[in-house]
This record gives C-alpha cells, sequence and structure tokens, in this order.
C-alpha cells in the first residue's frame, strides 16, 4: 500500500479511469504542459497525448461548455477549475445546461462530466481565492456535489464521480493536497457515491464534517472527554439521510462543521432534516460550528480565527453536552460580523 499526497492519489484516480475507457477526457488550465497548477493532473500528457489531455484558454465558460457537448456526444470529460471562485463564470454550463440536458431531452442525452475545482482557506490565498461555495449548487437538481477529506478519499471518489452518467462537481480542499496517507487502488477502492463514511464510532454525540473539516474533527476529539461518532459526508448532494438519522438516533446530539459562513451553509437542510425526523428524542439543540458571516480574511493570525479549529470545535461540543444548550459562537462574543 504506497503512501501518496493528495494530489497524487487525484493523479492516479484519473490515469486509471484513462486507462481503462479511452472516452475519459482531461482539460483545463494549465493541465498538460505544467501538470495543473496544483500538479494534479502531472505526467497524464506523458501517458496519454494531447488527444485526451488538453490545455484550454482562459475561458471556463468555453471548456465548460466543451465539456457538456462533449459529455452529451459519448465522452466522459474530467474538466478543472482552478478555484472554485472561478466557476462563477461559467455557471450556467453547469446548473443551467449540464443538469438540464437529460431531463429536457426526455433521457434520450446523459451527461456524464465532472468538474474538480479546488476549494478553502488555510494558505493565505485571500478573500477572492478561499472559498468552499457549496452553496452554489445545492438548490441544483441535476448535479451531484462531492467534496474530499484525503487521499483515499479523494482517490475513491474521484473515480466514482467519472463513471457516473451525471455531471458531478467534486470539490478538492487545497489546504489538503499535500496531505500524506497509504492509499490503495483498484476496484474495491471506488467510493459510492451517496454514501456517507464513518470514520469513528462513538456514542455521546454525532459530528458530520464534509472534505476539510473532517480532520479538524478528528482532532478535536482527542481533545474532549466526550465519545463522539465522526461521520464524512463525502456526498452532499446526495446526502446520506438513512446513515445520518440511523447515527444520531442513536447518539441523541448532532454537531455539523462547517467551512463556510453560518448563513445558507450546507449544514441547514442537514439540521431541518433532523430535528423533523428525530424531534421527539433529540437531547440537545442541533449544533452547527461554522465560518462568521464575513469574508475570508488574508492575514495568516485572522485566517486561522476564522476557520473552525479542532481547539474551537472541541470547546463548542463540550459547551453543548455539559450544558444542553447552544454555546454562543465566537464572533457573537468579541462582536464581530
Amino acid at each position: 500500500m504506497p503512501k501518496m499526497r493528495m494530489n497524487q492519489a487525484i493523479v492516479s484516480a484519473l490515469a486509471d479511469e484513462m486507462r481503462e475507457d479511452s472516452t475519459v477526457i482531461v482539460f483545463g488550465e494549465d493541465v498538460a504542459d505544467a501538470g495543473g497548477p496544483f500538479k494534479t493532473s502531472d505526467g497524464l500528457l506523458e501517458e496519454f497525448g494531447p488527444s485526451r489531455v488538453r490545455d484550454t484558454p482562459i475561458s471556463e465558460m468555453g471548456f465548460l461548455g466543451a465539456a457538456v457537448g462533449a459529455a452529451a456526444t459519448g465522452l466522459r470529460p474530467v474538466a478543472e477549475i482552478m478555484f472554485i471562485e472561478f466557476l462563477g463564470v461559467a455557471l450556467d454550463m453547469v446548473v443551467t445546461e449540464a443538469a438540464k440536458f437529460h431531463y429536457l431531452s426526455g433521457g434520450r442525452y446523459r451527461v456524464p462530466m465532472t468538474v474538480r475545482a479546488s476549494v478553502g482557506a488555510g494558505l493565505g490565498f485571500g478573500t477572492q481565492h478561499s472559498q468552499t461555495l457549496e452553496s452554489w449548487m445545492y438548490g441544483c437538481p441535476g448535479v451531484k456535489l462531492v467534496s474530499v477529506s484525503g487521499p483515499q478519499s479523494a482517490y475513491g471518489l474521484l473515480r466514482s464521480a467519472i463513471r457516473d452518467d451525471n455531471p458531478v462537481v467534486v470539490l478538492e480542499p487545497r489546504f489538503l493536497y499535500s496531505k500524506r496517507s497509504d492509499v490503495t487502488t483498484g476496484e474495491d477502492s471506488i467510493i459510492e457515491l451517496g454514501k456517507a463514511r464513518t470514520v469513528e464510532q462513538g456514542t455521546d454525540v454525532t459530528i458530520i464534517g464534509f472534505g476539510s473539516t473532517v480532520s479538524t474533527i478528528e482532532e478535536a476529539k482527542t481533545l474532549g472527554s466526550w465519545s463522539a461518532e465522526i461521520i464524512d459526508l463525502q456526498t452532499l448532494i446526495p446526502w446520506d439521510q438513512e446513515a445520518i438519522l440511523e447515527s444520531v438516533s442513536r447518539t441523541k446530539r448532532l454537531v455539523l462543521v462547517e467551512e463556510n459562513p453560518m448563513s445558507f451553509g450546507w449544514g441547514t437542510d442537514i439540521a431541518s432534516v433532523v430535528g423533523s425526523e428525530l424531534f421527539g428524542s433529540l437531547e440537545a439543540p442541533i449544533l452547527r460550528v461554522t465560518c462568521p458571516n464575513t469574508p475570508v480574511p488574508f492575514p495568516k493570525d485572522l485566517e486561522a480565527r476564522y476557520l473552525p479549529s479542532p481547539d474551537y470545535v472541541a470547546s463548542q461540543v463540550s459547551g453543548l453536552l455539559e450544558t444542553g444548550r447552544l454555546p454562543a459562537p465566537w464572533w457573537e462574543e468579541q462582536k464581530v460580523g
């Protein structure tokens, strides 16, 4: 079992799918000669050639439109968006074209395209290149949305996304690209979309993470005296209601840790469903640990404060379990935002 950085695991997943399926193609800005801005396509051009690995102009609208057309006519394109914010200039291609083509054609056409995008804060990229923006996709039927949480997750989810017959957006926390761990490759390592993963079992509280917050929760658990069941959501659209409801029905408490502003974050829908389905059995209010409703700051110390840290997550969970009430977020105490 080799050790890989997460960006290497992504390369491995792309290469394995391209070897098995000649219809898989890769394109985006600097993905060919340069091997990707984060080295997530390194070596693919040399193995598969320029007909399957192509650099594009700086036109997200153009190459995502090309991906929609390629997918509808028999290929399986994988398009890379350098930063998730750049998806904004081409969102029409995803939410209006790719997401609706199967429906509008009466099922005659499929759009099996994958859009990969780096997301998140923690590396000092500033307020315009440090968001996660899951909410852009959350209200769009027809698109699947996943986020990877480490090398093994990146390998298994990306291979599954490429094989899916629907448009899939894969969010890759760039803070994790250099994370290294053992990675099992091959067919048995492909992760089914729509299924959550139980990272650790526990009895006092269910804590759910998505993307980069999964490792934050794991570290936070070591700082607390409680038994937490940690769940990696893996797929946000559609999220695994069965697994979440089963876990919370046992622990009686739910905490969601999100790298997004409090307002309209991905945890709102999960909290709503769990609160409705398990209202009578919950022993504490549902707690969302999020970022404040402010832009991501650029200074290193402020950026670190902005993100939910393991210490902060541990203190919030402890406050909930000790009092049975929602602890105030740090920005309310400090009158920020």
